[in-house]
């Protein structure tokens, strides 16, 4: 299976593994410290990537001047890449080794982050965050498997809960850092310092591959038809979305795309059903309760990650921030997500039950996006900062107990498919949640705009304004009428994109909500939280 870690047998560690008890603490080897620092360093980079870049496109777009179908790529041409890859470098790393697949995916981002700094336009942009993303599929998925291999016992675990800390670090430090960058030395920055990042950790490597001793599948093959069709649903599923708005949803294109998604995901079924070592075994997805925790990250996408991406945007164009004050005030959405884990881990070590508390997680997310609806033009910010703690707990608070309790319940033999399913899912929620928000907002923004743009002569067609503005830019479309009519023109804006905001915020909270609910049912109509063949294991939390 592409995902699938190899466990040393009991008793023993596999070769080139530390002997049980070694933590990455002190009393690691130093080939243990360099491996975990490395791959540390690399899975720091990626998340910091996704929750930054947002922070600098209203600075990209007006750079290169683009409009919002090739700006919003700038984000999902990375989410879709990643979530598509992640399977596929799995099976990669199994066939020509971990380290080997960590390095060939650091060296892909350092060259995409290079490419991102010094790209001349939009589309060279879009390009180079896809590769990125490729990239960034192959570090969190094959720097797990190494952080599997490397370590065992008690300090896999140790090194596995800072594996989840550091991300959660990135992504609650990512918008700060960007907006720090790109107010102080431009955009470019942002993807440059990955570049640096990722050279560090390109040079550690060659070390680590010589004293690492990996088992690999022999005579396994990469299941490239299921790879092709996964990505193939994936790309017209995320295009349909993003291009709903420009094209129309009930348009011969958006529809062709949605029902092109359909086919490949049959397709899919059907080749992974006669596959031998298939990129995903479906029987998996019989388990409602391991359903249900997979559904808890695409809650959080809907409620979390589209704020992440898109409140900086909010914050300058309404509220009139700068690029650097809005990465600030974005801490106060990012600071539970790497506070929460830790405080949840405390919590079921006290007895706590781990689902209460994944509830408790959904139903911040479901007030906080509620409640996010206090944000307007002139609203004190002490009045939008519980709101903000409080979506970001609904990440925080689940982050760091989904995953266990999802591999928890199959059988260990599958549960190397289950963490790719869980991380798919994951990611693929994250993409197609952003690709809904920006869609959605341009089409509200249009809807809003064209009962009154009407008034500003030379202020152009609703739907094109409206993409501008989505994107954060106001200064383009003001620019094209009168002078004397700019002011005016611009607070039309403002109120436009303020009211759409708004309406998405209720439509985000409606979604958490049903899944909230959709969850919940899952859990109560499972018979048993495991599959037969893992009666052995710990019980499930909760």
């Amino acid at each position: 299976m592409s995902t699938q870690t190899e466990h040393p047998p009991a008793g023993g560690g596999a070769a080139g593994v530390a002997e049980p008890g070694q933590s990455a603490a002190p009393g690691a080897t130093p080939r243990q410290t360099l491996t975990l620092l490395t791959v540390l360093l690399a899975v720091f980079v990626v998340p910091t990537s996704i929750s930054g870049t947002a922070v600098a496109l209203p600075d990209i777009g007006a750079d290169t001047h683009a409009t919002l179908v090739p700006l919003q790529w700038v984000v999902n041409a990375f989410n879709v890449a990643f979530a598509c890859f992640t399977l596929a470098w799995g099976s990669v790393a199994d066939i020509i080794g971990r380290v080997r697949a960590f390095g060939l995916g650091a060296g892909i981002y350092a060259v995409a982050s290079l490419a991102s700094a010094l790209a001349s336009n939009v589309i060279m942009l879009d390009v180079a965050r896809a590769l990125a993303g490729i990239g960034g599929a192959a570090i969190f998925s094959c720097g797990s498997a190494i952080l599997s291999t490397v370590f065992d016992g008690p300090a896999r675990g140790k090194a596995f809960a800072l594996f989840g800390t550091v991300a959660g670090i990135g992504v609650g430090i990512g918008p700060s850092l960007s907006g720090a960058l790109v107010q102080g030395v431009g955009w470019r920055w942002v993807f440059a310092l990955h570049t640096l990042a990722l050279g560090l950790v390109l040079l550690a490597l060659p070390v680590i591959a010589r004293r690492t001793t990996e088992p690999r599948r022999q005579g396994a093959r990469i299941d490239v038809l299921g790879s092709v069709l996964f990505i193939l649903a994936m790309l017209l599923l995320t295009t349909a979305i993003v291009q709903g708005s420009q094209w129309g949803w009930a348009s011969a294109g958006v529809l062709s795309l949605f029902a092109g998604t359909l086919v490949a995901l049959a397709l899919f079924a059907a080749v992974e059903k006669r596959r031998d070592h298939p990129m995903l075994d479906l029987s998996v997805l019989a388990n409602g309760r391991y359903l249900a925790l997979c559904l808890v990250p695409v809650a959080a996408s809907f409620g979390f990650v589209t704020m992440l991406t898109y409140l900086p945007s909010y914050l300058t164009a309404v509220s009139g921030y700068s690029s650097g004050t809005a990465g600030l005030i974005m801490v106060l959405l990012t600071l539970p997500v790497f506070a929460c884990p830790m405080l949840a881990a405390k919590l079921v070590a006290r007895g706590v039950s781990a689902l209460t508390l994944i509830y408790v997680s959904l139903g911040c997310l479901v007030v906080g996006d509620a409640t996010l609806t206090l944000f307007g033009q002139n609203v004190a910010l002490m009045a939008v900062a519980v709101p903000m703690l409080v979506t970001g707990a609904g990440m925080g608070l689940s982050a760091g107990l989904v995953d266990g309790q999802a591999l928890e319940i199959v059988a260990p033999e599958k549960a190397g498919m289950a963490a790719g399913f869980l991380n798919t899912l994951r990611l693929g929620s994250e993409a197609i949640a952003v690709a809904i928000y920006g869609s959605l907002l341009a089409t509200v923004l249009a809807s809003r705009m064209r009962d009154g743009i009407g008034d500003f002569p030379g202020a152009g067609d609703p739907a094109t304004v409206a993409n501008e503005v989505a994107g954060g830019n106001m200064t383009g479309p003001a620019s094209a009428v009168d002078a004397s009519a700019r002011g005016d023109f611009t607070d039309f804006l403002v109120r436009s994109y303020d009211s759409a905001f708004h309406t998405i915020l209720w439509v985000l909270t409606g979604i958490c909500l049903v899944l909230f609910l959709i969850i919940g049912a899952l859990v109560r109509t499972s018979r048993d939280g495991r599959e037969p063949a893992a009666a052995t294991g710990s019980q499930a939390a909760g």
